[in-house]
């Protein structure tokens, strides 16, 4: 009876299961209404869809057409480059953008095939080909990538992501474009006999340089040359439109121009070893009968997936915030990785090989001014058409072509000796794993390279803990402002109306700064108004995306917000880093990222200070490049825009004057607001006169 009575006392004292009870009382409370938002959150084109603006179905419509174009040869170029049959790239593009005009949150994002995932296909393709089909093979990496994806998105587990630093996906995918363009160097020359292994292609290509089919490195290389020439035309004489035009189509124009000269020279000869060139042979009679891959070969691919699941992933989420902050509206990353593990997951029983968001055709996308992702609809008609009516002609592309699209594709993908130099400058801990995985992915293997450079991270961050620094020594006393700031726990107090005070209780690195960034912007935007706010403003500026909107609505109501208009602007952002010691590449990054995120919110007249900063964290910004100056507290000699501004204490940074100016572009906005805001009150008048 004793140990009966231990066990009741124990389930009605004990500090954990009592919180576990209280969570299970509120999460069966809160699960109806929460399944349904779950739910609708999972489809966000039911909150989107009906603010659409009939007006936007032009830019959509263009949008998608040229996507769709630029489509086309990617999708044969990556399907070579996975070394799959050519055909099953245009049978992995149709898809994906129907699935993402239901399920995505950016208006902008293009996904299909990319090299990268083209490349680490690759791969797994050479190592399973004996015994299976390659693609098969592809399809059972794709099955595994939605797999993956969907049990981070619908458990919302991405931040795991953020465990692989600036520096290491500096060095992963500039090996990988590198290895790219070496395994398409024999395509360029007319496919001699070239090796594996980044050491024995390089000594092959230099060796079999006679062996080299004129005809085909001509082929190559002049599409590079067009494709590279087209490019920068439009970066020098950006305000032609017919240069814009031929710039974003390039790639079909390339493929177009010497498919046709392809078919004029290689026609006559009724062997393809009698071929000039060669050819990628496309044959296929539209889309094959869907089927899942084959079980015995997924238990043997599950474990290789993750690094291209890995790399594809942090490539489709990183692109999809990037346009999301250009075009100022908001995403949501465990919604992308939802996507990406719907997509995957069935497309996979269409042949397919893996898919993700691509940068190229995302820029095109969003300089075509997309007003959402609508456009996707129009990509899939265009896809489609080729696979059921243009497969005849497809058979004719040159293989050189293929290859030098595939080459100026990712050849900006490569980092500038400039970025890793930043590194090295910056911290030799980031150089170093930046080093590694360059090096390893680029000799060894992607999976290899991968996996020593976030161990080395992990293992760096344990021993700075183990020879943690300590300080001896007096102290200055601090105010009363301070000791009461002190006292406080959560959310950061708001000092006056118009200052935010956000304190940094750890280290700042790579882990945790998109969190961190994320939790600063928040706050900012639940407890600050923007740079103008008007009832016309949001009518006036109408956007596709209610996520962002949605978003803060959700966080003013669990604040206990219910007037809008009632919330001051922010005039005075303060970090406190007195309890960091330390900060590396990717959360100065991020801070960067941040800092200009709330100024494009808020105006740039938001004054930005930092406090408690120790020499060490001081320096690692400097080395950055982050000006940092200190201010004594009895001269603080305004705001120098080159350089943010390091207090002693809270209370100096919020003693010291401010300049607060709007930049010419806010002045004009809020006139035109106003303008906007007196012509509805006249109209107004005049319907109650």
């Amino acid at each position: 009876m004793k140990v009966v009575d231990a066990i009741k006392n124990d389930l009605k004292t004990d500090v954990n299961w009592n919180r576990a009870g209280r969570l299970v009382r509120q999460g069966a409370t809160a699960l109806p209404s929460a399944s349904v938002k779950y739910a609708a959150d999972k489809l966000p084109i039911i909150g989107w869809l009906p603010r659409y603006n009939y007006r936007w179905l032009l830019n959509d419509l263009i949008a998608g057409l040229t996507v769709g174009l630029m489509l086309i040869p990617q999708g044969l170029s990556y399907a070579k480059l996975a070394d799959i049959p050519v055909q099953y790239g245009l049978m992995s593009s149709w898809l994906p953008a129907v699935i993402y005009t239901f399920m995505g949150t950016t208006k902008d994002l293009s996904t299909g095939p990319t090299s990268l995932i083209g490349l680490l296909t690759s791969e797994i393709v050479a190592d399973f080909q004996h015994d299976y089909t390659p693609s098969e093979i592809a399809s059972a990496v794709a099955l595994w990538m939605g797999v993956y994806g969907m049990v981070l998105g619908f458990l919302k587990l991405g931040f795991l992501l953020e465990f692989i630093s600036l520096p290491i996906l500096s060095g992963f995918i500039s090996a990988v474009a590198i290895t790219i363009i070496l395994n398409q160097m024999g395509s360029l020359l007319g496919e001699p006999n070239i090796g594996d292994g980044t050491a024995t292609q390089i000594h092959d290509i230099f060796s079999k340089l006679p062996q080299a089919n004129g005809y085909a490195c001509a082929v190559g290389f002049t599409g590079i040359l067009f494709l590279a020439v087209l490019d920068h035309a439009y970066k020098r004489w950006s305000k032609n439109r017919v240069l814009w035009f031929l710039s974003l189509t390039r790639a079909f124009l390339c493929l177009l121009i010497f498919t046709g000269m392809s078919y004029a020279v290689n026609r006559k000869y009724d062997n393809p070893k009698q071929y000039i060139f060669g050819v990628a042979q496309v044959k296929a009679n539209g889309q094959e009968a869907p089927a899942f891959p084959r079980t015995d070969l997924l238990a043997k691919v599950a474990s290789r997936t993750i690094t291209v699941f890995i790399g594809a992933t942090v490539e489709h989420t990183a692109i999809a915030r990037a346009f999301g902050v250009r075009n100022n509206y908001v995403t949501d990353q465990s919604q992308e990785l939802c996507y990406f593990g719907i997509t995957n997951f069935f497309n996979s029983f269409f042949h397919s090989m893996g898919v993700g968001g691509a940068m190229s055709r995302t820029a095109v996308n969003s300089s075509c001014n997309v007003k959402s992702p609508l456009s996707g609809l129009v990509t899939t008609a265009v896809v489609l058409v080729s696979i059921f009516k243009l497969v005849g002609t497809l058979y004719w592309i040159p293989k050189a072509t293929l290859a030098a699209i595939i080459v100026c594709a990712v050849w900006p993908l490569i980092s500038s000796p400039r970025t890793f130099y930043g590194y090295w400058k910056s911290s030799l801990a980031d150089f170093t794993s930046s080093m590694i995985a360059f090096w390893v992915c680029l000799f060894v293997s992607t999976e290899a390279g991968i996996g020593a450079s976030v161990g080395f991270n992990i293992v760096y961050l344990l021993i700075r803990q183990v020879f943690a620094r300590i300080k001896s020594g007096s102290t200055e006393p601090r105010s009363e402002l301070e000791l009461a700031i002190e006292e406080t726990r959560g959310t950061p107090p708001t000092l006056q109306d118009d200052i935010r005070l956000f304190r940094l209780t750890d280290s700042f690195f790579f882990a945790n700064a998109y969190a961190i960034r994320t939790k600063i912007l928040d706050v900012t935007q639940t407890h600050h108004a923007p740079l103008y706010s008007s009832p016309h403003a949001a009518e006036a500026e109408r956007n596709w995306s209610v996520v962002g909107e949605q978003r803060i609505a959700r966080l003013r109501k669990k604040a206990n917000i219910s007037d809008f208009s009632s919330l001051p602007p922010l005039g005075l952002l303060i970090l406190d880093f007195g309890r960091v010691n330390h900060i590396d590449v990717t959360a100065v990054a991020h801070l960067r990222q941040m800092m200009d995120e709330i100024k494009r919110y808020t105006g740039s007249h938001v004054v930005i200070r930092f406090v408690g900063m120790t020499e060490y964290v001081r320096m690692r910004f400097e080395r950055c490049n982050w000006r940092v100056d200190d201010v004594a507290a009895e001269d603080y000699g305004g705001e120098d825009v080159e350089a943010t501004k390091l207090y002693r204490s809270v209370a100096d940074a919020v003693a010291a004057p401010r300049l607060s100016v709007l930049s010419d572009e806010e002045d004009e906005k809020i006139r035109d607001i106003k303008r906007l805001d007196s012509t509805y009150e006249n109209v107004t008048h005049t319907e109650e006169v």
